[in-house]
């Protein structure tokens, strides 16, 4: 497929991995005022969308120095889909409770939008087995309760009041996630073994 050609080729991969890595850094520099206020022991689940792009772009590494780290593409996929969707759906609610959004919005809808597609059209390169998305799905569910249950949930002003809504929609887009990505992934691998 020429699609996947271009997408596989070493010196689009390597565009990529840099253009993951800036926007990984950025991701940490956005979230600087909420890690500042973070306890110590929830650092590493607070800033959910650069630590996706940070797991992906692990991936592109390795994936450019010939080494499969199959946990490291599970923890992609899960959370790229998972936090690329999120993010894209909490910015599109802020538009229609709000009836305007930020350029900050719109840049916000077209990266995380980004996110999760580029986690797709790199599936067929994933070597992921089952305890690889069992373990991603701990993480994306355990990050869901230190958001969730702990309070450290990414703040959306005017979507402050529908936090409990939005802790039940973003547990169901986990369970989906971990869902597609057995179906796209695991079994896949499966039938190949």
């Amino acid at each position: 497929m020429i699609l996947q050609k271009f997408l596989f080729h070493p010196y689009f991969i390597a565009l990529l991995f840099i253009v993951n890595l800036l926007g990984t850094i950025y991701g940490y520099f956005w979230y600087g005022n909420q890690l500042s206020n973070t306890p110590v022991q929830f650092l590493a689940f607070v800033p959910d969308s650069p630590t996706a792009s940070l797991f992906f772009t692990l991936f592109l590494f390795f994936l450019l120095v010939g080494k499969r780290v199959p946990i490291i593409e599970a923890l992609a996929f899960t959370s790229l889909v998972k936090y690329g969707t999120w993010a894209v759906v909490m910015n599109l609610l802020t538009l229609y409770f709000n009836g305007d959004l930020s350029w900050q919005g719109y840049m916000l809808i077209a990266s995380h939008g980004a996110m999760a597609i580029q986690a797709f059209l790199y599936a067929p390169l994933y070597k992921i087995e089952l305890g690889h998305l069992a373990i991603a799905a701990i993480w994306l569910l355990h990050n869901e309760l230190i958001d969730y249950v702990y309070g450290m949930m990414p703040v959306y002003g005017s979507l402050t009041d529908y936090h409990q809504h939005i802790g039940y929609f973003t547990f169901w887009l986990s369970i989906i996630t971990i869902f597609t990505v057995y179906q796209i992934s695991v079994k896949k691998n499966i039938r190949q073994l």
